[in-house]
């Protein structure tokens, strides 16, 4: 079941604990540059039951060196099914790490998967307090040389850093990629302080997560007690997250930006251009003490290998040597390069889908980089977006139709969910643009716009994107940001606007790279909001933009006469992912402004040869609907349906959310169904109402 979501100030080495004491400067020098080991044999364990202190098992696949001496082992913690569709990814990287002498754990966690327990949220403090007993157990094995890595993708990211907060005595080093320090802010539920549909559709998935089967094969006859203890245990996630509107104690739990210092192990932090787990990247890098080292590639919410839409990286080479430094105590030279390297593209992901981004890879000695400036673009009248300011002046702004019908997704999974051409959303926004430019300019961080804005409304949004225009005319979108005005000072404690009053914002935008060419231009489009990706305002605000005094700073690299070198070997080229293997969109426009959206991914069904199991799922599939200028016609509908099923083990799951408001609530309708051997066995609703708090 695919079901994941969701990526420099000096280094004091020395200070750094690694190996149980020993600094970085006690490692042994390499004779001659780093390269890989020679591959050995591999020895796979298919589930260890590990004990937690209050007798819950959690299940542990492993892969093991089979060499004289003990390896340094790294574990990987997800809720993400080990012997299901993500088996074939356990077994590449189990197989690829353990081959080069370091030992890889995939842990299912509390609840989810062949682990006993049940699973009721993310990243609880349970479940880290799970991991760190885990690590504690993998250090103590005879195989094992005591030193333990932790690396993980999306929700591995995640867990990744908020285990490593609790400073588990055994382990060394961290691997978070397409994580978050930040959850209100950086995850898949609000976005600039509006609510996203990712987060519905994440609560339809996640749903499934929380209440899928235990396999019999490893659980044994009691699997269907299991079964039924997570459905009867799973909660109305969608109206509990619904239920924090703002940034309160429930998101800064697990957030460990509340203490970056809290991090006191080596961290090599990943995250891909073709996502929006990025941000986390340059405040790791700047916040943290510890050595570190960052990595921002074209790819998607995912590894750098294999990567779409690449190009990949061979990681086994760059991840080993990672490995090999902190956990095994080898100097491999991988600290005395840049602390951040970036891929720089030349065009955006959705002009060349589904092949490879092409561009270079850039590097920084530190970050922040004292060779990126911010580079001032006013909005002036007439359109013009202009190095010097023109007159101040006011110009109002009111939608008359759907913007952002051309950026419907937060994180994109394929081709399809890609941003495509902004020409359409442009002309329905307030646009800004540049003269053609003469000469090449790179960008590299995150733009913010400055903006003076005044609302008609006491709740209002502000979006603002940033596309570079083609000679063709063509508008493509390298980044945006999006601000619900009752949020401009504080995520935590929004306040209402005052109707007619100007304020002054700040509107981040996601972190991201990207190359604007001579000839093309750049435009900055303003509205008040972009549907479907967030929900719309309680009623449609006419805005008041101030031109003149309102500005975007871009963050523009000075492009050195020679780049530093990229040591990572380049993945070969694969066959490109066919546009046929995302989801379907269907777009509906009525004249008097209706507008009607379906998302329907294609039935994947894996069959897993070693075990014998098919599974299939398909989703989260959305129907999302409104009409222009009556923000409150506004439903969002998200469904996921999986299924398990080998021999007599047949068992399915369907999930569903929806979501409508009035200017004053949310109502929200959730349903679980799970059905054995095609009779349904369990099935709950759950609707409740929800006041809107600012949003």
């Amino acid at each position: 079941m695919s079901l994941s979501r969701r990526s420099l100030i000096g280094t004091a080495l020395a200070a750094t604990p690694v190996l149980g004491g020993a600094s970085p400067r006690a490692l042994a020098a390499p004779a001659s540059p780093w390269a890989l080991p020679a591959q050995g044999p591999v020895k796979m364990i298919e589930n260890v039951f590990v004990p937690m202190k209050d007798g819950v098992r959690l299940a542990m696949q492993l892969w093991l060196p089979q060499g004289a001496a003990p390896a340094p082992v790294v574990l990987e913690y997800i809720p993400y099914r080990k012997r299901d569709q993500y088996r074939a990814y356990g077994l590449f990287w189990g197989q690829t790490l353990a081959s080069y002498g370091v030992a890889y754990a995939r842990l299912d966690v509390r609840g989810s998967g062949d682990s006993e327990g049940v699973l009721v949220d993310e990243y609880l403090p349970l479940e880290h307090e799970d991991a760190a007993e885990a690590i504690a157990y993998l250090a103590a094995q005879p195989w094992c040389n005591g030193a333990v890595g932790m690396r993980g993708v999306s929700w591995g990211g995640f867990s990744t850093l908020q285990t490593a907060a609790l400073q588990p005595p055994a382990l060394k080093a961290i691997m978070p990629i397409s994580g978050s320090d930040i959850r209100y802010a950086d995850d898949a539920h609000y976005i600039g302080g509006a609510l996203g549909l990712t987060d519905l559709k994440w609560a339809a998935s996640f749903k499934a997560v929380m209440a899928g089967p235990p396999d019999p094969a490893i659980t044994g006859p009691g699997w269907d007690k299991l079964w039924r203890q997570r459905l009867d245990a799973a909660p109305p996630i969608a109206a509990i997250w619904l239920s924090h509107q703002r940034d309160d104690a429930y998101w800064r739990q697990g957030s460990i930006a509340e203490d970056y210092a809290s991090i006191r192990v080596p961290v090599y932090v990943v995250g891909g251009l073709v996502d929006s787990y990025g941000n986390e990247i340059p405040r790791l890098l700047s916040k943290l003490t510890v050595p570190r080292k960052g990595l921002y590639g074209p790819w998607q919410h995912g590894y750098p290998e294999p990567a779409t839409p690449g190009p990949g990286l061979d990681w086994a080479y760059e991840e080993v040597r990672w490995w090999t430094q902190w956990l095994k105590g080898q100097e491999t030279g991988i600290m005395d390069e840049p602390m951040f390297r970036a891929y720089m593209p030349d065009k955006t992901a959705a002009e060349v889908a589904p092949g490879p981004i092409p561009g270079r890879w850039v590097a920084e000695r530190v970050w922040p980089s004292p060779s990126i400036q911010p580079l001032s673009l006013h909005l002036n009248a007439g359109g013009e977006l202009s190095a010097v300011a023109g007159q101040a002046q006011t110009v109002s702004y009111r939608e008359s139709a759907i913007v952002g019908l051309a950026k419907p997704e937060w994180v994109p999974f394929a081709p399809s969910e890609l941003p495509q051409r902004q020409n359409e959303d442009d002309a329905r926004s307030l646009t800004f643009t540049t003269a053609p430019l003469t000469s090449d300019l790179e960008m590299l961080g995150r733009v913010e716009a400055h903006i003076r804005v005044a609302a008609d409304k006491p709740v209002a949004k502000l979006a603002v994107r940033l596309c570079e225009v083609t000679p063709d005319g063509a508008s493509w979108l390298v980044s945006y940001g999006v601000l619900n005005l009752t949020h401009r000072d504080s995520d935590a404690h929004p306040t209402a606007l005052a109707p007619g009053l100007g304020y002054d914002v700040v509107v981040p935008f996601a972190f991201t790279a990207h190359h604007f060419k001579p000839g093309s231009r750049i435009r900055i489009s303003v509205s008040e909001s972009l549907w479907p990706l967030v929900w719309p305002s309680p009623e449609t605000p006419t805005l008041a933009i101030g031109l003149g005094v309102s500005k975007v700073d871009l963050p523009v690299r000075a492009r050195p006469l020679v780049e530093a070198s990229f040591p990572i070997p380049i993945a070969p080229v694969g066959e490109p992912p066919s546009p046929k293997e995302g989801p379907v969109f269907v777009r509906e426009e009525a004249p008097g402004g209706a507008v009607r959206v379906t998302e329907t991914w294609p039935l994947s069904t894996s069959v897993v040869a070693d075990t014998g199991e098919t599974s299939s799922s398909s989703g989260p599939n959305v129907v999302l609907s409104i009409q222009a200028g009556q923000p409150n016609t506004c439903k969002w509908e998200a469904v996921f349906n999986g299924a398990f099923k080998r021999g007599d083990w047949d068992c399915a799951l369907a999930s569903r959310v929806e979501l409508t408001s009035t200017a004053q609530a949310f109502h929200i309708i959730e349903r679980l169904e799970a059905r054995r051997d095609g009779k349904i066995v369990f099935e709950r609703d759950h609707a409740q109402t929800i006041p809107r708090d600012l949003m």
